[in-house]
């Protein structure tokens, strides 16, 4: 039998690459790793790239094992969930990954200007009732420019043909450069050589993503940077909801569209 959420947190209370803000917590004492975390937890200049939303840690932890020169923190509210990246982190003795539990509505907080060069979106709730939840929105991205360096790299990889079409209208209509963007991220040319770096890290596959794909729902995957300059807009369009309920997720919307 797995261990308990009581038990779970106990572990993470004591793991050296854990760091637990949340949100009741937010408006207290400063975050004393902000601006910090190259020089005091990692201890180097390399790179950090952020999981948003992370869940059990799969991408936080698979790049981290790809990537030795570059620093990943893997961030989520569901700290029962991040116990299991976390553990195989530790386990594996991986310097270069840490985890964060907070709300990703606060992440701005917890770093400096420019101390982030990515940004990994993988499986995020599609939030179709409300624009300001969704994580690809510019209520986000205004966040994300706080602590992103110009011009960072955002990856979105979802199930949910809502959050893709909605993202692809926000970014089009803020102008942001596409490096790449698919509706069938495993029938497209990215992965079509499994040896090449792209397959590899694209490859990845979280818990709930593979729940998707036996159920034979498309991946899409989509790449963007995102500048400092300019002002942001929301796309005024309509959005065909997602006509299925999302594995573990609340029940979709009785409605058809959505802004």
């Amino acid at each position: 039998m797995g261990k308990g959420k009581l038990a779970k947190f106990a572990d993470m209370a004591n793991y050296p690459h854990v760091f637990e803000c949340p949100f009741a917590a937010a408006d207290h004492p400063p975050f004393d790793m902000k601006g910090r975390w190259h020089t005091d937890f990692f201890h180097n200049t390399n790179p950090i790239v952020l999981e948003l939303g992370c869940g059990r840690g799969e991408y936080s932890v698979g790049l981290a094992r790809l990537y030795p020169d570059k620093n990943f923190i893997g961030v989520d509210i569901k700290g029962a969930r991040m116990w299991t990246g976390a553990t195989e982190a530790l386990e594996e003795g991986l310097k270069n990954v840490a985890f964060l539990r907070t709300q990703i509505e606060i992440i701005d907080r917890f770093f400096a200007p420019g101390e982030v060069a990515e940004i990994w979106l993988t499986f995020s709730d599609p939030q179709m009732k409300k624009v300001t939840k969704r994580l690809t929105s510019t209520f986000f991205m205004e966040r994300y420019r706080r602590f992103l360096l110009d011009g960072g790299r955002v990856h979105l990889k979802t199930d949910s043909n809502f959050l893709y079409t909605y993202t692809d209208f926000m970014v089009k209509k803020n102008h942001f450069p596409v490096e790449f963007a698919t509706e069938d991220l495993y029938h497209s040319p990215l992965t079509e050589q499994p040896d090449t770096e792209e397959a590899r890290i694209l490859g990845i596959r979280t818990y709930y993503e593979q729940q998707w794909l036996d159920r034979g729902l498309n991946i899409r995957y989509m790449r963007f940077r995102l500048p400092q300059h300019g002002e942001l807009a929301e796309p005024e369009v309509e959005i065909e909801l997602d006509d299925y309920r999302s594995y573990n997720r609340s029940k979709r919307s009785g409605l058809e569209k959505s802004k």
